[in-house]
């Protein structure tokens, strides 16, 4: 019970780890994405409030949820594991 215990630990300090890298990450790629449109498209006024603007929208979007899978892929992963290693 122990091991399992240590698993399951172990398990969520990694997950943690990787959902903050890949927030930061994607954040980071984002900013850069807005920053260069707004440079290519030759915009003028506040370029800050605008990549402020773009980086609020892009709190709310979908494909910012998605890391989240980052929390729920590998215990489904290790329940998958199990049954097919106790049942098939």
């Amino acid at each position: 019970m122990f091991g399992l215990l240590r698993l399951v630990v172990v398990l969520l300090v990694v997950q943690t780890v990787a959902y903050i890298g890949l927030s930061l990450y994607s954040r980071a790629v984002r900013r850069g994405k807005l920053a260069r449109w707004w440079e290519e498209k030759g915009k003028t006024g506040d370029k800050e409030a605008f990549v402020a603007r773009g980086l609020r929208a892009y709190d709310k979007s979908f494909r910012r949820k998605l890391i989240l899978g980052v929390y729920f892929v590998p215990w489904v992963l290790i329940a998958v594991l199990i049954y097919i290693v106790n049942f098939k």
